[in-house]
């Protein structure tokens, strides 16, 4: 390809895989706007580079969140996303530890009361922007229960998660862009260190007060890191399950058929999430950079070179799922890779999961049917997800 395609374009973004099926076939490791980056597309060389740190290093997504015009530190540019082994080993296993299985266990409960009292509020409107309604407010939820933030900051969360993930696609320009960015980051911060002054005075039931005593044991964190880990946690906590949730409302609606399914046998809810997670992939790409000299997919790639990692494009590979851009609930086979693979795998999946499958149980329970009003989607333009920005439905009580 001579030009070199952006693929924030909004003809790209609005359906992404024509353009990565045709990449696939013809340049599966090729340069893409913006910065050039080297889009690896299948599903062989994506696990590749997920599972080799050592050719394949994390800091490489660091100048993504940490732009040369960002005057203050970006938080997550001190989290284990951007960070290879040995930190990153060190790191992991106290955050494993923390965030465990019966860590996010007992959040069950009050998902589950959150997730039919917001459908209970979307029914007595019966018109609801779905987005704003469920796919914000459930995971702002339970981001302010894991991390201990006052629940009456929680419409502020998407917000902070934005000026986290996007300073890194802000025109040089738009300087009032940057400049409210800015400002987001700074307010971030600012509550985030207090809830962290506040834990080690007062410790709680939340993943601030478990890193913090994990720490005192002899757990080896920075107060950067930490902050770092919180900040993550919130952004990813918050951005992938909107998403994926905005996803999941999206194909449910496009497909009475499969709704009626999933009506007549709940029990099928886990699997609709992970086709979901494969065919929509609310997280779309990581990034990368080569520690040296190197081939990926017959291309020689230079040391310094900048991979952005497309799970949206392996997770519809012909050669890996057949009939891959069919949804389909029987699928078996191969793992989808919208979590990611190998050292880096999202520790917050389970949560994620747990969060969809309660919000699809409480809509399946208490409505007949969603019906969306009719209309091209408007869709969001992230770094690395992408799901709806404005999804109007019409529920129906059941």
């Amino acid at each position: 390809m001579a030009d070199k395609p952006n693929i924030y374009a909004p003809e790209i973004w609005s359906d992404p895989h024509p353009f990565y099926a045709s990449l696939r076939r013809e340049a599966p490791v090729s340069q893409v706007e913006p910065g050039g980056m080297w889009a690896v597309t299948r599903y062989e060389d994506v696990l590749h580079v997920l599972k080799n740190p050592q050719l394949f290093s994390s800091e490489g997504f660091r100048p993504a969140v940490q732009p040369a015009w960002l005057q203050q530190r970006n938080p997550v540019a001190d989290s284990i996303l951007m960070m290879d082994p040995p930190t990153h080993t060190r790191l992991r296993a106290l955050i494993t530890r923390t965030f465990s299985a019966s860590g996010v266990a007992r959040l069950e409960p009050s998902i589950r009361d959150s997730a039919r009292s917001i459908v209970d509020g979307m029914l007595e409107r019966r018109r609801v922007d779905f987005m704003e309604s469920m796919a914000l407010v459930l995971p702002s939820r339970a981001m302010s229960a894991l991390l201990g933030l006052d629940p009456s900051l929680a419409p502020r969360f998407k917000t902070w998660a934005h000026a986290v993930t996007g300073v890194g696609i802000v025109p040089a320009e738009d300087m009032k862009r940057r400049t409210e960015l800015t400002g987001y980051l700074e307010e971030l911060k600012h509550h985030l260190t207090s809830v962290l002054e506040l834990r080690q005075r007062e410790p709680g039931n939340d993943v601030v007060t478990d890193l913090l005593q994990a720490r005192a044991q002899g757990g080896s964190m920075s107060d950067d890191e930490l902050l770092g880990y919180c900040v993550l946690l919130l952004v990813a906590g918050l951005e992938t399950t909107y998403d994926l949730l905005g996803m999941c409302a999206l194909t449910l609606t496009d497909d009475p058929d499969l709704w009626a399914r999933l009506k007549k046998d709940r029990a099928l809810i886990p699997r609709f999430v992970e086709e979901v997670l494969r065919f929509h992939a609310p997280s779309q790409s990581t990034i990368r950079t080569t520690t040296q000299e190197t081939e990926l997919g017959g291309v020689r790639l230079p040391k310094g070179a900048t991979l952005l990692v497309q799970f949206v494009s392996a997770n519809r590979d012909e050669s890996v799922f057949p009939n891959a851009h069919r949804f389909d609930l029987e699928r078996t086979g191969s793992p989808h890779l919208t979590f990611g693979q190998g050292i880096h795998f999202c520790v917050g999946a389970p949560l994620a999961r747990m969060e969809a499958r309660l919000a699809l149980e409480a809509l399946l329970e208490q409505c007949d049917r969603m019906v969306r009003e009719p209309g091209p989607v408007k869709w969001n333009v992230a770094i690395t997800t992408r799901g709806p920005a404005v999804l109007p439905l019409e529920l129906f009580p059941a």
